[in-house]
């Protein structure tokens, strides 16, 4: 087994070389990232998130990630999808605790009502995301070993782009499926491997 691409941090536990050694960082690592989520408020929030992410690094949103909550009222889309209007994307602009890109912002708003006509369809969030998880996935051994994007995720990007969602592509769809554990990305001998953890 190739433990190149591990860290062994301060407290001597093996992590995925990636999360560095930021407090904020390895927490993220070591209780939220790669864990299932089935919560649709909670998936919404990921993807906006993924979004806002896009051509930036993970740390700057997660930095920012309770000032995001506060601004998109615990990004539940429903709520998203009843109350912002353009006066409040304007608001949203003048926000300095966020990531203030128009496109971005807009995007979120628009995928809120795109999200409740998921759920019709589907019932829910989680059962339309889920569907997509691999029969088999093999985790990465090395920090060589960079996916960015694969044929699922690229799937689901086009099929969200012609539902009518907005900055969905199939990099951020993957970065969004290792977020909440549709695939296990951990590498081998990480000690938060959700599926010797779970």
């Amino acid at each position: 087994m190739d433990y190149q691409s591990l860290i062994i941090g301060k407290d001597g536990l093996k992590r995925c070389w990636w999360c560095g050694a930021d407090p904020l960082y390895m927490n993220y690592h070591d209780n939220e990232w790669g864990r299932p989520i089935y919560d649709d408020t909670l998936l919404f929030e990921k993807l906006s998130l993924e979004i806002f992410q896009s051509g930036l690094s993970w740390i700057t949103v997660l930095r920012k990630r309770d000032n995001f909550r506060n601004a998109f009222n615990n990004f539940d889309f429903m709520k998203i999808a009843t109350e912002y209007d353009n006066i409040k994307i304007e608001k949203l602009l003048q926000h300095k605790e966020i990531i203030r890109h128009k496109g971005k912002i807009e995007a979120i708003v628009n995928n809120s009502h795109k999200a409740i006509d998921l759920c019709k369809e589907y019932k829910s969030l989680h059962s339309y995301f889920w569907s997509f998880k691999p029969s088999s996935h093999t985790q990465p051994v090395s920090k060589k070993h960079t996916i960015a994007q694969t044929e699922i995720s690229t799937f689901i990007a086009n099929d969200l782009k012609r539902r009518g969602w907005k900055f969905v592509g199939a990099t951020n769809i993957y970065a969004f499926m290792q977020a909440v554990g549709i695939v296990n990305d951990h590498i081998q001998g990480c000690g938060y491997d959700h599926h010797q953890i779970l």
